[in-house]
């Protein structure tokens, strides 16, 4: 029998790439979205990468009844992995309990409802924006920097999602958990069928730097170049989105294969690089050769100064390292928007 995955959120970034992933490595996905910040089209690129499309639920997971008969309807589920959430830092500080209510209920639901159809555990997608801005001293950060207080709503939902989990789990929950750190996950498949697709105007660079690169954006912003960096501009490991996604499996694997070596464990996945805004942008220009119009402007409420991973224990625990590059992760990203203008999307 293959296992089945709930992946919430699978319609998002992050969750179709790893939904491609588990499809690859032998696992049936259960997907439920409520499409809020992506496409039911999603599937079809699944689909032409796979060759099978993944069961597909509409449904807001705040809705616990909701939640209840969608899972009632798919018996068997191994494990779920979390995506659903709100995941923009600007944003979240302008609407915070929009934030507070989807990222929050979301997960209380989810682990209310696990040991009523025996799920066995869950991976959460959590965030860097959990250290805040590391001291010196603790860069690269590792998993036992400390938790600092979030500059951010979203940062902050992240924080309390992992102390939930850390206290469900505690008080004897009959289910695992890994908690998965991720830093900046950029780029698309290679194949050029999925990738990065917000509703609207994008809240994240690299959709939005793509977008202007097209023509589609008058100017990129880059909030700030009075940081105590190189170029001034802020600091982020960039990780390829697909190897990210691969680490989401191994995750899976190593849970349900009974490897944990705690009932909640936490991983950092980067790549241990870390690269500023302005590099980013160069780096894009050469790697396709096209010219990003950008301009500074101030800096931006709730954005971090520098933050890059060491991905050790990912690395040798997990058995899991960052393999694509910087420029190769970039030229995937702007392939993928020339995909998107020749459907006519954008």
């Amino acid at each position: 029998m293959k296992k089945k995955i709930l992946v919430a959120g699978g319609t998002g970034y992050i969750g179709s790439h790893t939904t491609v992933e588990l499809q690859n490595a032998g696992y049936d996905v259960v997907i439920i979205d409520d499409l809020s910040n992506s496409n039911i089209e999603v599937l079809d690129g699944i689909e032409k990468i796979t060759g099978i499309r993944p069961e597909f639920i509409k449904l807001d997971l705040k809705d616990k009844e909701g939640t209840r008969e969608a899972l009632k309807a798919h018996p068997g589920i191994n494990g779920i992995i979390l995506f659903a959430a709100s995941k923009a830092v600007g944003e979240s500080v302008q609407k915070p309990l929009m934030y507070y209510r989807n990222n929050v209920v979301t997960l209380v639901n989810l682990l209310e409802l696990m040991p009523e159809f025996n799920i066995e555990g869950i991976v959460f997608s959590s965030s860097c924006t959990v250290y805040g801005q590391p001291d010196p001293e603790n860069l690269p950060v590792t998993e036992d920097a400390p938790i600092k207080p979030a500059t951010s709503p979203y940062g902050n939902t992240k924080q309390i999602n992992e102390e939930i989990i850390r206290d469900t789990i505690h008080a004897n929950a009959p289910f695992k958990s890994i908690i998965l750190r991720y830093f900046n996950p950029i780029g698309a498949h290679p194949s050029a069928e999925i990738g990065e697709l917000p509703n609207g105007v994008p809240q994240n660079l690299i959709p939005y730097l793509t977008q202007t690169a097209m023509g589609i954006r008058k100017e990129l912003s880059v909030f700030g170049d009075d940081y105590d960096t190189p170029d001034g501009s802020c600091i982020r490991d960039y990780i390829n989105v697909v190897d990210l996604a691969k680490a989401h499996v191994i995750a899976m694997d190593r849970m349900l294969g009974g490897k944990t070596e705690a009932n909640v464990e936490y991983f950092n996945l980067g790549t241990g690089n870390g690269v500023t805004v302005l590099e980013l942008i160069n780096t894009f220009e050469k790697a396709t050769g096209v010219k990003v119009p950008h301009k500074i402007v101030g800096r931006r409420e709730g954005d971090i100064e520098k933050v890059w991973a060491n991905p050790e224990r990912a690395n040798k625990v997990l058995g899991w390292t960052a393999k694509e590059t910087l420029a190769d992760t970039l030229a995937s990203a702007w392939k993928w928007q020339e995909r998107l203008r020749e459907r006519g999307i954008q």
